[in-house]
């Protein structure tokens, strides 16, 4: 069972699934590529949250979304379920898609965050040594859509739902400037995300050049077998944050605040647990609040309790 989530309308986060055994499941392909988007865009206007940006890698991929609702785990759902679902019929199989690692869900604290993550995901192409500039990467990724504040569009796959099923023909999706920059211009802002990417690519590169390494190219990425893995190990039993933040004090606000919540969670449940009447949880409760029907603080109450703790700590 994983620790409770405080889930807050209004905030930034970065989502990151990876495929079950690391399977290149999500390997670039016309269809693939469609399925991806379709299922985003639905998924992301059922639950009404903004996407920033998002890349899909051959194995996982990586999501940046503005949550105005406190609905991030309504779209997660179903975005996950209704992929993996449209992938297994595309690629003729029938177990679990994803790994059985949480979904990652990682809060940007800061506009700066939010950009980090943003040329982090763009560039991921090039980290990984798959192509040299993003332009050559065969798959998803927003980042025209996101320089232009361009929609994102796909139609119904084929492979997957019936004519009949009532879904629509066609989905497009908006693709939103991140908050913080609104004062930009268009070309501003195109310049930012672009002069970001472009300087994390020449260092992929520079990094290459040193150790005598190559990219694997397009046309190889294409002929990757969707059932094959990395030959690299990967890491476990690593951390797994919840919270991005470059700046010190907007990080230590985000981990008190996370710790604050889950205090207070635990609390509430024990009492629940226990069979106490008109138990309050914290505000930002989900899944008890959904399906559990328990009632929940005002968001004051956690501002008040993680003031009097931030006292203690902001410098002087």
């Amino acid at each position: 069972m994983t620790l409770p989530r405080q889930v807050v309308p209004g905030r930034d986060y970065m989502i990151t699934r990876r495929c079950s055994e690391r399977r290149f499941f999500l390997r670039p392909d016309k269809d693939t590529n469609n399925a991806f988007v379709y299922c985003l865009a639905l998924a992301a206007n059922r639950a009404k949250v903004q996407v920033i940006f998002s890349v899909a890698m051959s194995n996982h991929h990586h999501t940046g979304i503005h949550d105005p609702d406190g609905n991030f785990p309504i779209f997660t759902e179903h975005f996950h379920g209704l992929l993996a679902r449209c992938q297994n019929a595309h690629l003729d199989r029938f177990e679990n898609f994803w790994s059985s690692e949480p979904t990652s869900v990682v809060r940007l604290a800061e506009p700066d965050d939010i950009l980090s993550k943003m040329t982090y995901a763009f560039t991921n192409p090039t980290a990984a040594d798959l192509v040299d500039t993003i332009e050559h990467w065969p798959g998803v990724s927003t980042f025209q859509a996101t320089v232009a504040g361009a929609h994102i569009t796909a139609t119904r796959p084929k492979h997957f739902f019936r004519d009949d099923s009532g879904m629509p023909e066609v989905v497009s999706l908006q693709i939103v400037r991140p908050r913080g920059f609104e004062n930009l211009t268009q070309t501003e802002w195109a310049s930012l995300v672009s002069d970001r990417v472009c300087k994390t690519e020449a260092d992929h590169r520079q990094r290459r050049a040193a150790k005598g390494l190559t990219v694997l190219g397009r046309a190889g990425t294409l002929e990757q077998n969707p059932f094959h893995c990395p030959e690299s190990h990967a890491p476990h039993f690593q951390m797994s944050p919840r919270v991005a933040a470059q700046n010190k004090w907007a990080r230590i606000e985000a981990l008190l605040r996370n710790r604050t919540f889950m205090e207070r969670y635990r609390d509430a449940f024990l009492e629940h647990m226990a069979g106490l009447a008109n138990v309050l949880f914290p505000f930002g409760t989900y899944w008890m609040r959904k399906f559990g029907k328990v009632a929940c603080e005002a968001a004051d109450v956690v501002e008040e309790a993680i003031g009097g703790r931030a006292m203690n700590l902001a410098p002087a």
